[in-house]
C-alpha cells in the first residue's frame, strides 16, 4: 500500500498524550489522532480516545485546487495542511473548514 503521512499535532505531559497525524492511503486522505491519559479518562470515562476524518479522491482533487497545490502533489498537500492545522484543535478545525468550502468527508470517533 502506497503510504505518506505527516504529523499536525503531538503533546505528552502527565496527564495527557495526544497524536494527530494527516495522511494518504493510496489517493484517500485521512486526518487521525488519538488521546490518551489520566485527562481523556476525567472527561470521557475511558483512558483513551480515537477520532478520524476521511476524504476520499474525488473530494481530495478540491483541497488541491483550494490550496493552490499542484493537483496530485499529495506531499506538498500534507505539508500544507501541516502549515495551517498544527495545534490542539487541529483536528475539529480540518472538519469544520472542510465543512466551510463543502468538501465531503466522512467523520469517526470512539472513546
Amino acid at each position: 500500500m502506497d503510504k505518506l503521512a505527516i504529523e499536525l499535532f503531538q503533546l505528552v505531559n502527565d496527564e495527557i498524550k495526544i497524536s494527530i497525524e494527516a495522511r494518504f492511503e493510496n489517493q484517500t486522505l485521512v486526518v487521525e489522532g488519538y488521546d490518551i491519559g489520566k485527562r481523556v479518562e476525567e472527561y470521557w470515562g475511558d483512558s483513551d480516545y480515537e477520532y478520524s476524518a476521511t476524504v476520499i479522491p474525488a473530494e481530495v482533487e478540491k483541497l488541491y485546487q483550494l490550496l493552490a497545490i499542484p493537483v496530485g502533489d499529495r506531499q506538498g498537500l500534507l505539508a500544507e495542511l501541516a502549515n495551517r492545522f498544527n495545534t490542539n484543535t487541529c483536528y475539529s478545525d480540518f472538519r469544520n473548514f472542510l465543512d466551510e468550502h463543502e468538501i465531503k468527508h466522512e467523520g469517526f470517533s470512539w472513546s
